[in-house]
């Protein structure tokens, strides 16, 4: 799975809230920038201007706008559609003064935020000039951008508001950015969504949704992640014998446990069922914050050179 999302220049964590997504994205930055990949991790915060968890699980000492160094390969930003708009207006306008003092007006200020399409815009704008910076010699900055949604209906927003925008201006900057930006969110070579839920009914209903959605709009799932799966210390001949011990003496706390890894079981048969992607099990530990994200950066870690290593073995 990880090999594969490696190679993208841009992976979506999206997932409903309270299903470790943002820990998930700052482990998934980590364990990328640890295999030797110069990542940038991005928040698209619905509040530009309040306190980062993510920042602060990588070590970021500032979440705002500008890109900052997170630690060796890793950099940090805060998606602002205020920046954004202010890239665009750079970009279009003959001389940088002149966006300068663009923005200082009250009135354009007020109508570029005033719209959540034009909001969006502003966001998209910024990701791609983010995806768009090299080096004096040609490279990319950053050949992986990780960024963490804030909720489901952002990986929808970024996808169909500009879709509105296209409908009422074609053609001109305008268009050309939003344009470009589509292309780059729904092209599987260079795009993919992760979505991560919880090993229980309904968390792994509302991902199926959300996956179905994501399919209409042209976002390419590229993986599934079921967060906080636990322990099954069972052999199949243990948790049989534990069963009829449950069955002769009635119920005890135990069974509790054994219906817990139940419904894990057939929640990961039923994602596995509904998701054409490979999918990821990460254990239910009892670590936060920043050890966290480093225990789950190593286990995502070994899960690629598990990888790599199959396929040395099957290469004759």
């Amino acid at each position: 799975m990880l090999e594969s999302l490696w190679s993208r220049r841009a992976v979506l964590v999206s997932g409903k809230g309270g299903v470790g997504k943002t820990t998930l994205s700052a482990a998934l930055a980590v364990a990328a920038a640890r295999a030797g990949r110069p990542v940038l991790l991005a928040e698209l915060s619905p509040d530009e201007g309040g306190p980062s968890m993510l920042a602060g699980l990588v070590g970021a000492r500032e979440a705002g706008p500008k890109v900052v160094s997170a630690g060796p390969n890793l950099s940090f930003v805060r998606l602002s559609a205020q920046e954004g708009h202010r890239l665009f207006l750079e970009e279009t306008l003959p001389v940088k003064w002149l966006a300068e003092a663009a923005l200082r007006s009250k009135a354009l200020r007020r109508f570029l935020e005033a719209g959540p399409a034009l909001k969006e815009m502003g966001l998209m704008f910024q990701l791609l000039s983010l995806l768009r910076r090299t080096h004096p010699d040609g490279r990319t900055v950053h050949p992986l951008t990780v960024v963490d949604l804030p909720a489901t209906g952002h990986a929808m927003a970024l996808a169909t508001l500009p879709r509105s925008i296209l409908s009422l201006m074609p053609g001109g900057p305008v268009g050309r950015a939003v344009r470009e930006g589509l292309d780059l969110l729904q092209d599987p070579a260079r795009t993919g969504v992760v979505v991560t839920t919880l090993p229980e009914p309904l968390p792994v209903s509302e991902t199926l949704s959300l996956v179905a959605e994501l399919k209409k709009v042209g976002l390419p799932l590229s993986a599934a992640v079921l967060n906080r799966m636990p322990e099954d210390p069972f052999t199949p001949e243990s948790r049989a014998a534990l069963e009829r011990l449950l069955e002769t003496h009635g119920p005890h706390q135990g069974q509790r446990a054994l219906e817990r890894l139940e419904r894990a079981r057939q929640a990961r048969a039923r994602l596995a069922a509904g998701v054409a992607v490979p999918h990821l099990g990460l254990p239910e530990l009892a670590l936060t914050g920043v050890a966290l994200v480093e225990r789950l950066a190593e286990l995502l870690e070994s899960t690629l050179e598990g990888a790599a290593a199959r396929g040395r073995e099957a290469t004759p």
